[in-house]
């Protein structure tokens, strides 16, 4: 045990390596949407809706960490991506009169236009995770949680996760029942999804051409697996209840980052060796051996 990191398995010494640390970084409302951006050397996230309304913010990564916000209220916004042009892309999971769309977020002026906000004619359900594939697809998950957390009206889709490209929605895999995190290989073969319908679940699915390829169950998780993340080695990050769990690329459990109520994660800093990671009330970063 290196600090916050507990070892399953002797591989997890890869990435709890020399001089692998755990701290927080700062006290406050940090909840989903962990996205790094090296441009100015800081962290944007999501903060815990109320009645279908929050707000991104920005947390400066300097010697005096400063959170402020980029956009509120937001409509209960949640998981974020990078745009290739370094804007945001928004899982905005909409409210009782707002519209569940994917947004792009100008995160020096806080100006958000839509994406993507229907699938033939009929409104998105409350879009929660968001990832970008190397040729510029936007693939999203859409589960009905709005609708069952009491802030949307009942859903006129299926739980989905869907692919945005050139201007046409396409539905990848239907085969989901609550779809949630998401994030690509390092090589972009590969869409790991979490799935907290039951039983919950880490899914892979084969990305070939940016098409779907196939889908097998990774590894079936207890505690809600949430937010998701992959080092350059393969490894993958989960956040579940008890902290950050740690898998090989077969699914194997290396070991856990101790932050309970972890809910998102992402790697970031100057060394690409640091995965932030949102708990709620707090952002922790590990320094680790890995880099993503």
């Amino acid at each position: 045990m290196t600090g916050g990191l507990v070892a399953r398995h002797p591989a997890f010494a890869a990435v709890a390596g020399p001089g692998a640390r755990l701290e927080r970084v700062v006290a406050t409302d940090a909840h989903e949407g962990a996205v790094y951006r090296a441009a100015d050397d800081a962290l944007y996230f999501t903060t815990v809706p109320s009645a279908g309304v929050n707000a991104v913010a920005r947390l400066s990564l300097g010697a005096e960490p400063v959170v402020r916000d980029v956009l509120r209220p937001a409509a209960a916004a949640n998981g974020m991506a990078l745009a290739a042009d370094g804007r945001l892309l928004v899982c905005e999971q909409g409210g009782p009169d707002a519209p569940a769309r994917i947004a792009v977020l100008d995160p020096g002026t806080g100006a958000a236009t839509t994406v993507v906000d229907g699938c033939g004619g009929l409104p998105l359900n409350s879009p929660n995770d968001v990832a970008v594939a190397a040729d510029g697809g936007v693939w999203f998950t859409d589960p009905s949680y709005g609708h069952l957390q009491g802030f949307r009206p009942p859903p006129a889709l299926p739980d989905r996760v869907y692919r945005w490209r050139d201007g046409d929605l396409a539905v990848v895999a239907d085969d989901v029942d609550k779809p949630n995190g998401l994030a690509f290989s390092a090589d972009g073969s590969v869409l790991y999804l979490t799935d907290t319908g039951r039983p919950s679940h880490v899914r892979a699915l084969d990305v070939l051409g940016g098409e779907r390829a196939g889908s097998r169950v990774l590894a079936a998780l207890p505690g809600n697996p949430d937010g998701i993340a992959v080092d350059d080695d393969g490894r993958i990050y989960v956040c579940v209840a008890d902290g950050v769990q740690v898998l090989d690329p077969a699914g194997e459990w290396l070991g856990t980052i101790r932050v309970p109520g972890a809910v998102s994660c992402c790697f970031g800093g100057r060394g690409r060796d640091v995965l932030f990671v949102l708990a709620d009330t707090a952002v922790w970063a590990a320094t680790l051996h890995a880099t993503g």
